[in-house]
């Protein structure tokens, strides 16, 4: 099985020419152009008024991507809650809520709310987001209706929305990475590709994450495309309370582990501050942390100043678990001198149909 699974990924990345490989893109590319073709005939029954899409009187703006995986969708629904709330906006953020199980209702999630139930992605965008509302709902359409008519919610954000088009927008923001946009450029199976390149016609702004020049843009988009880059926050907060300084782990052991999508990329920005880490321990994303994991960690821990993860880990763990400190440290997208140029679209299309 981990062969075959080491087989899936160089597919995807499209790094690999064995023959393994080559074999698996074969069996697998006319199911992802089925696939593609299936999702292809799910938005044109939306855009022709087949399939009934709810409006609301609230602006309603979806962040999401074209691909499965993490390209920093989290941190930038968090920027425009942050943005909102310093509008006087009463702000909402809709999400499915991965992993949670919370059933086919819909759950408002609050700083004390159970991961396992919401997810840990909105559990914490309600830690870092008191002000807001944050509901999980399986249907999209359930969650925007009860954000608008019991928390007079007057813009509403959909998390990871793109592809959920039951619900009317007036903004699609859609973020691609800026190394591998689109993969191996096939759907899925046989690439990590939701739809086809084609969808990004329905944006409205790209943003190019972990851009770390500003060359990156996709040929033929006529509207907005802007480049951000991952940012460590300057300080970690330990589980049970209180910060520390990143600066202050400069010479110290640290054992770093995380349950995101790119776990890698995660040690690196580590590295890219100065901190040495004594061992990286990268899990699925969205973990749930077992007690075989957390003995696997406590094991680690004894050899280690500090354990060190992501917010959204943390969100998950308890500080009893580790006989050493565990830090969390968040992480931000840095629009650079994009930023204003962002927020001046972002007023214009907030009241574009308004």
């Amino acid at each position: 099985m981990s062969c075959l699974l080491d087989l899936h990924r160089e597919m995807v990345e499209g790094h690999s020419r064995r023959v393994g490989t080559v074999l698996l893109l074969f069996m697998l590319a006319p199911l992802a152009w089925i696939y593609g073709l299936v999702n292809r005939i799910r938005v044109l029954s939306f855009q022709n008024g087949l399939r009934s899409v709810y409006r609301c009187r609230a602006s309603v703006v979806s962040v999401g991507n074209l691909t499965v995986g993490g390209t920093g969708k989290t941190p930038m629904v968090d920027f425009l809650v942050r943005f909102w709330l310093e509008q006087g906006k009463r702000v909402a953020v809709v999400s499915r809520g991965y992993k949670g199980e919370g059933g086919h209702g819909v759950q408002l999630v609050s700083v004390d709310s159970p991961v396992e139930v919401v997810g840990d992605e909105p559990l914490l965008l309600a830690k870092r987001n008191p002000e807001a509302v944050v509901i999980v709902a399986r249907k999209r359409r359930i969650g925007v209706e009860q954000a608008v008519e019991h928390h007079q919610a007057d813009v509403v954000i959909l998390d990871d929305g793109f592809q959920h088009l039951q619900v009317d927008r007036d903004m699609d923001i859609v973020l691609l990475d800026a190394a591998r946009p689109f993969g191996n450029g096939l759907p899925l199976p046989a690439g990590n590709l939701r739809e086809f390149p084609s969808a990004l016609k329905r944006a409205d702004i790209l943003i190019h994450t972990r851009s770390a020049d500003h060359d990156s843009c996709v040929a033929g988009f006529t509207g907005p495309q802007f480049h951000s880059s991952h940012r460590l926050d300057n300080v970690a907060t330990r589980l049970e309370g209180g910060s520390i300084p990143l600066e202050e782990l400069s010479g110290k052991r640290i054992v770093a582990f995380a349950g995101i999508a790119n776990p890698d990329k995660f040690f690196q920005a580590l590295v890219g501050v100065g901190i040495e880490l004594a061992a990286r321990i990268p899990f699925p994303d969205h973990v749930r942390y077992t007690q075989n994991l957390l003995d696997r960690l406590f094991e680690e821990a004894g050899r280690a100043d500090y354990l060190l993860t992501t917010e959204k880990d943390g969100v998950k763990l308890q500080p009893k678990c580790f006989p050493v400190p565990c830090l969390t440290v968040g992480m931000t997208l840095d629009f650079g001198s994009f930023r204003e140029q962002l927020i001046e679209v972002v007023k214009k299309l907030e009241v574009r149909n308004r």
